[in-house]
């Protein structure tokens, strides 16, 4: 927005590096820059992708071996997408939850291109799962639905999975710090890019982080919204 000479950005939620999908960050110079701070706190630093994945794939395999179900809960617009992209590449069979479905083929009649991929219906035998990949959003957690692929290992994709805690509280067995928010240095790397003297941040973690931009010189603000307590990609609700 600019008025009489003065432009202030509002981002919503953002994130700097190049995830294949989303377009390219496209920081805007302004005066006022309000910001999200979703994970603004420096123990938040993102692996980068190629080694979260490889992980990923260590872990299912471990679970093949085992005959063991491996059950990754992403969201079902963008983070799921990511996901099957890169398990694409191991030649596996992946199956998926209707919702994540109803996504994938709604952007490829967009024209994305994208590996193909099972949806999982009332009528799929259990006994093809077993072993297998299966891609869900974080709604189907603890439903009966995901009951229908035991034995399975449970892995969350989410940022919140950087504290190891948090995995072992959402009762899973493998968590992948994989989000679509920026990270400590993202969104440090973001403020800079805009120049920006005055900083207000929202949504997350916004007192650490203006404290932290207040420090470094800037003029910085909390602004509590509505969703001020809102959690993010913790909560499982899509």
């Amino acid at each position: 927005m600019e008025y009489r000479g003065e432009v202030w950005v509002v981002s919503g939620d953002y994130k700097t590096e190049d995830d294949g999908l989303s377009g390219a960050f496209e920081p805007v110079t302004c005066h006022c820059f309000i910001t999200e701070s979703t994970f603004g706190l420096p123990i938040y630093r993102w692996k980068p992708q190629a080694e979260i994945f490889s992980g990923m794939e260590r872990w299912i395999r471990q679970n093949q071996k085992g005959q063991v179900t491996s059950v990754l809960l992403a969201y079902s617009l963008g983070k799921a997408q990511r996901v099957i992209r890169h398990l694409g590449e191991m030649n596996i069979p992946l199956f998926v939850h209707g919702a994540i479905w109803n996504v994938q083929a709604t952007l490829q009649s967009a024209g994305w291109v994208f590996p193909s991929v099972e949806r999982i219906t009332p009528e799929t035998p259990k006994e093809r799962f077993r072993g297998q990949v299966v891609i869900a959003p974080p709604s189907a957690d603890d439903s009966p639905w995901l009951r229908k692929f035991t034995p399975y290992s449970l892995g969350i994709c989410s940022g919140w999975m950087q504290v190891r805690g948090n995995t072992r509280r959402r009762n899973a067995d493998a968590g992948f710090a994989l989000s679509d928010h920026a990270d400590w240095p993202g969104l440090l790397s973001a403020v800079k890019a805009t120049g920006a003297g005055q900083v207000l941040v929202t949504h997350g973690f916004q007192s650490a982080f203006s404290r932290y931009l207040s420090e470094q010189g800037l003029r910085a603000a909390e602004i509590n919204t509505a969703f001020g307590d809102e959690n993010g990609e913790a909560l499982p609700e899509e």
